[in-house]
């Protein structure tokens, strides 16, 4: 329960059994309040809805008021968010959704209470229904084939904004993962996106990212800074310095890389999150300096740290950074001694809570981050371990990861199969595989991909990821190299290869493929085929241009 609670009137319960069977015993509805430690709206609403008395009092006595962190509960937010935060989400005892909206002021949550509580009196439990999410079937399946890239092409071209750059023509939101599909693709709309989120979004004082641009031409940024954006956009910004040499692209890199590693640092891992204080944010520098910083959310989650893990480890691999290298490393080892028992993740442990173990977000998010370590570092942690816990215990009948184990719990009781955390597996497994030459992992890869892939016509920029994961299922690159990680030609192929070729040093036993390699040599492999080898760094560059 987050620390907003205080301010409010409201008689809170946590989310859990026991909340729902309270409603079920008394015959009330439930509230969910889902909020974020970092979205102003929230400490709105607690500060002047839920503080008002009568309001209060109308909650308490008439419903049975539930509130839920998002960020500790993904899979409830999955299934319960209304478009923002605050959700405010009434439901039936059973879980079912009788109605909902986001911010809502005293006059305006007044009215709401009334007609829930007149559905409610008049039809119970009928009146209630489950999120289109919940009710999906099975995603189409399809198979894996040029078309998929070329349909995510044509909707980049479709969807850019060329005056301002960046995709859509209303909010802007960084889209980091689609900027790296852009980059090999589409160079100009990468470059020109980069550059937007550079000047926009880039808290140039205190570093880091803001979230997302109220309007088309970037502006009216909104001021939030969420761990797991942050390391996606200094991946970003990372593969455009590999891609163009542009010193400007590595130095925001750089900004966000210090951002985490001072803001966001613990002293164990990164924290989740910073508040996005729009009255601080836009003093001057001289300003900020006699000001309180917006508060940072220090839980450690699970899924978080395995992006920024992710995210600093590509930037070393271009730049050689020792802080980043370091911290990676340090983040790393707690998460895994902490978080991680024989291959399940649990989301997060604090003093007040613990959260769920097993979930998709969690097991995909940190492979990649461990993956990422294997091919920078030479240090693999326990990746083998963590993706034989997800195939064994999330993967679907027909291909596609479910996002967690079964609750009975709401609507927690019906698993879900999230598209951009099944293509964030099949991502992770893939460079597995490369990494270990065990063809499981990109079997299963390219299960999970395949059981999307009926959709793919209809799939728009914001999963451009999807796409480059097809791509690469079509035609897997992986660069063998014969010498432990850090070596001369080792660093030469991390800065060589393309951003969707794997790096396999010889880091242990385990890695099969590498074995293959002669010691001293480096090896271009092409869906299984030999292209060439190489034993120094100018031998592989020329190996790579040909």
């Amino acid at each position: 329960m987050t620390d907003g609670a205080d301010a409010t009137k409201v008689e809170w319960n946590d989310w859990g059994r026991q909340a729902f069977e309270t409603a079920e015993r008394t015959g009330k509805p439930v509230l969910l309040a889902l909020v974020t430690s970092w979205a102003e709206e929230c400490a709105e609403m607690d500060e002047t809805t839920y503080a008002e008395p009568r309001i209060a009092a109308n909650i308490n006595d008439g419903f049975v008021p539930v509130r839920v962190d998002a960020d500790r509960h993904p899979r409830v937010r999955e299934r319960y968010n209304m478009g923002g935060f605050p959700s405010t989400v009434f439901l039936t005892p059973s879980g079912d959704i009788l109605t909902g909206a986001t911010l809502l002021g005293v006059d305006g949550f007044r009215g709401i209470l009334d007609s829930v509580r007149e559905t409610w009196d008049s039809k119970g439990e009928a009146a209630g229904s489950k999120p289109r999410a919940v009710r999906d079937e099975t995603p189409p399946a399809g198979e894996i084939d040029d078309r998929i890239e070329e349909h995510m092409i044509e909707q980049l071209l479709g969807a850019y904004d060329d005056e301002f750059g960046g995709w859509g023509t209303d909010a802007k939101f960084p889209m980091p993962r689609t900027i790296e599909f852009a980059l090999v693709r589409a160079r100009d709309q990468a470059t020109r996106t980069l550059e937007a989120v550079q000047t926009h979004l880039l808290d140039t004082y205190d570093g880091g990212f803001y979230r997302v641009a109220r309007n088309r031409n970037w502006g009216a940024a909104r001021r939030e800074k969420l761990l797991d954006e942050n390391a996606a956009i200094i991946r970003a910004f990372a593969h455009g310095y590999r891609y163009t040499g542009d010193e400007t692209y590595r130095e925001a890199a750089e900004s966000g890389v210090e951002y985490l590693t001072t803001t966001l640092w613990t002293g164990d891992a990164f924290a989740a999150s910073q508040g996005g204080d729009e009255e601080y944010f836009t003093l001057d520098p001289t300003a900020r300096e006699d000001a309180d910083s917006p508060p940072v959310d220090e839980t450690i989650l699970a899924d978080r740290n395995g992006l920024a893990i992710d995210g600093l480890l590509q930037y070393v691999a271009y730049t050689d950074d020792d802080r980043a290298r370091e911290y990676a490393r340090r983040a790393r080892e707690h998460v895994v001694e902490t978080l991680v028992d024989d291959g399940e993740v649990t989301h997060f442990i604090a003093d007040d809570e613990t959260g769920e173990s097993g979930l998709l977000l969690d097991q995909a998010r940190l492979l990649t981050g461990l993956t990422t370590s294997w091919e920078v570092l030479g240090e693999p942690g326990p990746a083998v371990e963590v993706a034989d816990w997800t195939l064994d215990t999330l993967k679907a009948d027909s291909g596609e990861f479910h996002d967690g184990p079964v609750s009975d719990v709401a609507l927690l009781d019906t698993p879900l199969s999230p598209l951009d955390t099944n293509v964030n597996t099949a991502q992770a497994l893939l460079d597995l595989a490369l990494l270990t030459g065990d063809t499981r992992y990109e079997a299963a890869a390219r299960e999970a991909i395949e059981a999307f892939a009926g959709a793919a016509d209809r799939m728009g920029v914001e999963v451009a990821e999807f796409a480059s994961a097809a791509a690469r299922l079509q035609s897997p690159q992986v660069i063998e190299v014969g010498t432990e990680a850090g070596s001369d030609l080792h660093r030469a192929a991390l800065r060589l290869a393309d951003h969707e070729t794997v790096v396999a040093p010889r880091a242990s036993e385990r890695a099969g493929a590498a074995a293959e390699t002669p010691d001293g040599t480096a090896r271009l492999v092409v869906d299984g085929d030999e292209q060439g080898t190489a034993d120094s760094p100018e031998a592989l560059e020329s190996l790579l241009v040909e």
